[in-house]
């Protein structure tokens, strides 16, 4: 509501644990995942036989209770929390979607953005499909429940020779979890183990809140089936190279989720590390943008000796609620998320220090708030690149015009804000803290691991 901040699509979760209560480890393992998307959760459950589903718009711990959850028995489950990318976000587009088939039940949960799903949605109409939703999601089930092959293993093989762009997914049958990462490993998705069973989510911190011990990544382009033999790799599908999205790094990924080995919180500090080094400043404190620029001003308050402090206090709450401000409360904007803490800032010259700046509604009111506070100078220090494009790999991203980077340089950035200065870091620093290699970097150089034709958020409504 009062965020500028790219939006992810979603977090999925898996499980195959006969001796456990899937349903409730779903549960808990979605709200792990909640800030990867806050539209619409759902959990899906196998029982041998039949698959129950509940979903609904909301917040995980809106859309589901002791009553919603009592319904789901089973012993594998899928749960998937969505932002939307493709499609609206309205009920008919929330996830998992569960469908029959000539095979049997069939469900899914998806994270990404299939670019070439347009022409999919085409194909599948052309041979007399009937589809609900507004969402490539269900072009992906459908490709599935209708796709070449007399098992699972080749229906889902099958779907990663057609398939392009960014997908995790998901995938529940009668008595078999599958999970399965796009050639390009665009976003994560990891293994767990949790007693006899066995767990897969997007991301490893959804492994440690419900006990389950964290036991690798899936490779680009690696599916893996789990059912009472427990997990094999039935199929690998490899892409020229490894494009992870540099924004899970940067933004996305719980700080203490783990990607190639590393937390998401080091890899932050060391990126306010570099970002110190690259673009120093006199001043007398380090204040972060909470909570996402708290890593980086941590490393930023190391390397330059300057102290670290807090200056704005977060309403965590704000954000996650769909009731909208009346004219009033609009007109207070950014302090509906943000108040200043005017003893920490009067007099002083402040580094204020984010992880990104994407259309810069949220950084010119807080620069004046700051000011307001008695802030004798503001500098602001980003902990990513321009941001100069968008993305169409599963980030709601914005579009060009939206995006201040694509307009205007970075001095223009400066005086459109009313800061003193303000500097980004450098995408060889950025890479540099991270310390791997093979990232999509695409919002930053306009250069994708797949080619990308725009399709607008809402395309697939006017095919219906």
């Amino acid at each position: 509501m009062f965020d500028d901040k790219p939006q992810h699509e979603c977090g999925i979760f898996g499980i195959f644990a006969p001796d456990e209560d899937v349903a409730r480890m779903t549960f808990f393992g979605l709200y792990a995942l909640q800030h990867r998307g806050q539209e619409s959760a759902g959990i899906a459950v196998a029982d041998g036989t039949s698959i129950h589903l509940h979903k609904e718009m909301g917040l995980v711990s809106q859309v589901f209770t002791e009553e919603k959850l009592k319904p789901l028995i089973g012993h594998v489950a899928i749960g998937h929390t969505r932002y939307s990318t493709t499609g609206s976000s309205k009920l008919l587009n929330a996830q998992p979607f569960v469908v029959q088939s000539a095979l049997g039940p069939l469900a899914i949960g998806h994270n990404g953005n299939l670019t070439n799903g347009t022409e999919l949605r085409n194909e599948l109409f052309q041979r007399g499909f009937g589809l609900s939703s507004t969402s490539d999601s269900e072009v992906i089930v459908q490709m599935l429940a209708g796709g070449p092959g007399t098992n699972w293993d080749e229906r889902i093989n099958a779907l990663m020779t057609r398939a392009e762009g960014a997908y995790c997914l998901t995938v529940l049958t009668r008595d078999t979890l599958y999970a399965l990462r796009d050639p390009w490993g665009v976003h994560p998705l990891c293994l767990g183990k949790i007693g006899s069973g066995w767990v897969v989510a997007s991301e490893s911190c959804a492994l440690a809140t419900i006990g389950a011990e964290f036991i690798r990544e899936l490779d680009p382009g690696e599916v893996v089936a789990i059912d009472a033999h427990g997990p094999r790799t039935i199929g690998r599908h490899h892409a020229a190279k490894r494009s992870l999205c540099l924004f899970e790094y940067i933004y996305f990924a719980r700080p203490d989720s783990q990607i190639d080995g590393r937390t998401l919180h080091a890899a932050r500090v060391n990126a306010g590390q570099i970002l110190a080094e690259e673009s120093p400043v006199d001043a007398d404190v380090v204040i972060p943008v909470p909570d996402s620029g708290i890593p980086a001003a941590i490393g930023y308050a190391q390397r330059s000796g300057i102290p670290y402090s807090e200056g704005l206090i977060k309403n965590r709450y704000i954000g996650r609620t769909f009731i909208q401000p009346d004219d009033r409360l609009r007109k207070v904007g950014i302090q509906l998320k943000f108040n200043p803490l005017t003893d920490n800032l009067a007099g002083k010259r402040i580094v204020i220090i984010d992880d990104s700046i994407v259309r810069g509604n949220t950084s010119g009111p807080m620069v004046k708030m700051l000011r307001a506070a008695g802030a004798k100078e503001v500098h602001m220090r980003v902990s990513s690149p321009p941001i100069k494009h968008p993305c169409y790999l599963g980030v709601d991203m914005a579009t060009y015009p939206e995006l201040i980077a694509h307009r205007m340089d970075i001095e223009q950035i400066r005086a459109h804000l009313g800061l003193d200065s303000l500097a980004y870091l450098t995408l060889p620093g950025l890479q540099r803290a991270t310390q791997a290699q093979g990232f999509c970097n695409g919002c930053f150089t306009g250069q994708y691991p797949v080619e990308v034709t725009f399709v607008d958020k809402h395309a697939f409504e006017s095919s219906k």
